[in-house]
């Protein structure tokens, strides 16, 4: 299994079980289900369409330096439609703004996406 399915199939795993409400086990909270609901809506188009709004996501995950947010975001990208062109200017922001500290986010974002693309075929 590629770092691609490993990602999907873990963050699928560990939101049902943060999201629980199983008797006799702790699970999410009503913050952290409406941070959860929250964070969700704000992606949903509006103004400006989701495409773009992963893009951004992108850009301040990258930033942010976080590789789970990156490869979530790169894979919402694809799912909106969002080119390689468009996802590389993407790249191109996240290092401007955050500078060199970005590279190594960079590089696995490119590992990333480029199995993104060949497991969504």
């Amino acid at each position: 299994m590629g770092r691609y399915e490993e990602f999907r199939a873990f963050r699928e795993r560990l939101n049902e079980r943060v999201l629980s409400n199983e008797p006799g086990r702790a699970g999410a909270t009503l913050v952290t289900r409406r941070f959860f609901n929250l964070d969700t809506k704000a992606y949903d188009a509006g103004a400006i369409d989701a495409k773009t709004k992963e893009l951004l996501g992108l850009v301040a995950s990258m930033v942010l330096r976080c590789d789970d947010c990156i490869a979530y975001h790169i894979d919402q990208s694809c799912a909106h439609g969002a080119s390689d062109e468009e996802l590389f200017e993407t790249f191109d922001i996240a290092l401007i703004v955050g500078g060199s500290i970005v590279i190594p986010h960079l590089r696995r974002a490119v590992e990333f996406l480029d199995e993104c693309r060949a497991a969504r075929g």
